[in-house]
């Protein structure tokens, strides 16, 4: 019998006889994962349909989500279906005193449909509601910042082994100061990882993807994180790794991230010692000579002991952590290493079992400022497509050697005077006297050679 809405009420006695009831207490326990997701769907619909609404406020951002109130109804089509909802409420009867009364309410979904489409019901429509509202949650959800807590913060009232913040980061792809064709192919390689859960599991691997992000200070590379997060609209976990006591922890740790989240470890070289464990005596000898040549690579040497004396995590652990059993407690992770480096030799002294395709399975380099990425700085800060002086700083560009950070400080006003003009100038002599620079420490040493 099709019973007109505005009659709904009137005529409740001539509803079909089956229902099906979804409930859950979402005020003393914490509201399950299938309450939520209707929940979802039907506000997507109820702030058109529902004659009462009530307003919620979301606690990360402040925002208010309209749903329908307690005891109001609603109707929804599902293949010319007619499904009636409704949000109903019990308080208990008994009389004792509570600090928290609301907590004591039981919150529940009531459905109601005709008996005869009960098997497309229980078979399709609530699968279909179920998926529908975890992607509007996905959607509508503020994306936030986790950081790990030492382990002696675990326990107690409402201890947690991660700590969160509102991921309020602006970056994205269209900011970043990278070539085109560079970012069109780390966005396509995001999206085909985002839609493979079926490939995934088809070929027997757990639902991740890693990658090693390298390059000099300044080069973008948390920044190339944040963009990412942004456009997946995914979590962001930044682990500490020298907290971290040993591979047990590191191992709950992950345990606790959710779906569609970035694990992120950064300078991962400083925060363990992974360059070489497994060499051979004479090569790491070899090896600790040329550190202590270079004053980059003894301070990186020094931070990794000092790491080693609070961490007892190994190659072992993290390695089981990426790609081990347990990595597959869960899904649609992302992790990334990122490591500072000035040239990309320094890459092959990392064990290559942390590094190798598989773990990490994209290495993306991030260089120096190119044309291109100058371009999109330009355009950043200050609104400018093109000028007269681009063509002599693309020339100075492929002649010195300066990450984005420098040219956007150097692109940046730094008064209501400076003009677009100004700028462009400034950065024009920055180049040249880091030219100047590089040439001088060129000849000094070809000089130190001759005398050698």
């Amino acid at each position: 019998m099709n019973i007109p809405e505005r009659d709904f009420q009137r005529k409740r006695r001539l509803r079909p006889p089956f229902q099906n009831y979804l409930s859950t207490n979402s005020e003393r326990l914490k509201r399950s994962e299938v309450y939520t997701a209707i929940q979802s769907y039907l506000s997507a619909n109820s702030s058109m349909r529902a004659k009462r609404l009530k307003a919620d406020v979301v606690k990360d951002n402040q925002s208010v989500v309209l749903t329908m109130d307690d005891h109001e109804e609603i109707t929804d089509d599902f293949n010319g279906i007619k499904i009636w909802w409704s949000s109903r409420k019990n308080t208990p009867r008994t009389q004792s005193f509570s600090l928290y009364p609301d907590r004591d309410e039981r919150r529940y979904f009531n459905l109601t449909v005709h008996g005869r489409h009960r098997k497309t019901i229980m078979t399709s429509y609530i699968d279909h509601v179920i998926k529908e509202g975890k992607a509007i949650s996905v959607k509508n959800r503020q994306r936030k910042l986790y950081t790990n807590n030492p382990s002696d913060n675990w326990y107690g009232w409402k201890a947690t082994k991660w700590s969160h913040a509102v991921s309020k980061h602006p970056a994205s792809f269209d900011t970043l100061a990278m070539a085109t064709k560079m970012k069109e192919q780390i966005k396509n390689d995001l999206i085909k990882f985002t839609k493979g859960k079926d490939y995934y599991a088809k070929i027997g691997k757990a639902w991740k993807r890693g990658y090693l992000l390298f390059g000099p200070p300044g080069t973008g590379k948390t920044t190339m994180v944040a963009a990412m997060a942004n456009f997946l609209n995914y979590d962001v976990y930044d682990l500490e790794l020298t907290t971290v006591k040993d591979n047990s922890e590191l191992r709950r740790l992950l345990i606790e991230t959710t779906s569609k989240s970035i694990i992120v470890i950064e300078d991962i070289d400083c925060s363990l010692d992974l360059t070489g464990q497994r060499k051979p005596k004479k090569e790491k000898d070899d090896d600790e000579k040329d550190e202590n040549k270079d004053p980059v690579s003894k301070k990186k040497k020094e931070l990794e002991e000092e790491a080693s004396k609070s961490s007892k995590v190994t190659l072992s652990g993290l390695l089981n952590f990426i790609d081990g059993i347990w990595s597959a407690c869960g899904g649609e992770r992302i992790i990334v290493f990122t490591t500072i480096v000035f040239t990309t030799n320094y890459v092959e002294k990392l064990d290559p079992a942390l590094i190798r395709r598989g773990r990490m399975d994209r290495h993306i380099e991030m260089s120096y400022c190119c044309f291109e990425a100058f371009k999109v700085l330009a355009k950043n800060y200050l609104d400018i497509d093109s000028h007269e002086l681009f063509v002599k700083i693309e020339k100075l560009l492929e002649e010195v050697k300066m990450t984005p950070a420098d040219v956007a400080e150097n692109l940046m006003p730094k008064s209501v005077d400076e003009d677009e003009e100004t700028c462009l100038k400034n950065l024009i002599a920055a180049l040249e006297e880091e030219k100047l620079k590089a040439e001088q420490e060129e000849k000094e040493k070809e000089r130190e050679e001759i005398n050698a």
